[in-house]
């Protein structure tokens, strides 16, 4: 008996006459005939879950999350399912360089913004919820994440290495408002919070105010490059009533880490990331931050350097030690 869960595949998609597809793993795009016993099953699941209104909501399905996409073709409605894993991933199991690794994990005691960019389904947000995993075993702690909808099983308790406890409570935005769920996030005290994605002005805006108040923020964003993305974030918040010049200004000041992933290969997927770091230690001065600041993203240089420093061991951000 071939059960759904129990096939490899990443998404599938269902036509209005229940004929299902999947990646055949052979080509780029390529596709072929899904062929699972409990198929109907499945597919009853997917129907009844939906709420009639969002059309991007979350199946639990035999303990597998399936982030689902409802459309409305001329023919019927159309689903896509991503399958998402059983688990969060642990981050040193995602095929990143062990020096850009390190670096990422070295920043769970600070505050400020790490941006995932890049094109849909490039895994990004399996990236920050390992990430955001990660942070909450080793610094302990409260977590709060909005996502619309949730796709990876984050929600509930870990015992830290530090000997103390952590807890995460996995949220959605109400009415897909996403501003006041950031805002209520923020009442709630979390040291780390995680945005699914920002796609709207209000989020946007909230996640530069919280990333410059002292929180640790973890979000996502459909992006070309590094400077697309900060870019997108601005252009987002500056819609929201935020001045350009502000909103540069706030991500300057709350900047951690922009990175930007594709995925390459066909059968095995392996991420290529290219990333620009801001010196978490804010009261020294730094030429990503100024750079941004400006909304003038020259930032070719920074990103080259950056790359040869980190993959030659060096410090990103040496001390400035001044002379008595």
């Amino acid at each position: 008996m071939t059960l759904i869960n129990d096939i490899n595949f990443s998404d599938i998609y269902i036509t209005p006459d229940r004929d299902a597809f999947i990646p055949d793993n052979r080509t780029p795009n390529g596709l072929m005939r899904l062929a699972a016993d409990d198929f109907n099953y499945f597919f009853d699941k997917v129907e009844k879950t939906y709420d009639g209104h969002n059309p991007s909501y979350s199946v639990l399905y035999n303990k597998i999350f399936y982030r689902v996409e409802r459309s409305q073709t001329i023919y019927g409605v159309q689903y896509c399912a991503r399958k998402m894993p059983p688990e969060v991933p642990s981050f040193s199991l995602l095929n990143f360089p062990i020096e850009l690794r390190k670096y990422l994990l070295s920043l769970s005691n600070t505050a400020g913004l790490i941006l995932w960019s890049g094109p849909t389904g490039a895994g990004k947000t399996t990236a920050i919820s390992s990430l955001m995993k990660e942070y909450l075993i080793s610094e302990g702690g409260f977590a709060y994440t909005i996502e619309d909808p949730s796709e990876m099983p984050l929600d509930g308790t870990y015992n830290a290495i530090n000997g103390s406890l952590a807890l995460c409570k996995q949220t959605q935005p109400v009415n897909g408002n996403w501003g006041d769920c950031l805002k209520s996030a923020l009442r709630s005290k979390p040291r780390f919070i995680m945005v699914g994605e920002i796609r709207t002005p209000d989020t946007a805006s909230e996640v530069l105010r919280a990333c410059t108040s002292g929180h640790l923020v973890l979000s996502s964003i459909h992006a070309n490059n590094i400077a697309d993305a900060i870019n997108s974030v601005v252009k987002y918040a500056s819609s929201s009533g935020m001045t350009e010049d502000l909103a540069y200004d706030l991500f300057s000041r709350g900047m951690l880490a922009v990175m930007h992933q594709t995925l390459v290969g066909i059968r095995n997927k392996m991420p290529q990331v290219s990333y620009l770091f801001a010196n978490p230690d804010t009261t020294q001065g730094d030429q990503v931050r100024a750079i941004v600041k400006t909304g003038k993203l020259n930032l070719g240089t920074a990103i080259d350097t950056q790359r040869s420093r980190l993959t030659l061991g060096k410090e990103l951000f040496p001390k400035l030690h001044l002379q008595d």
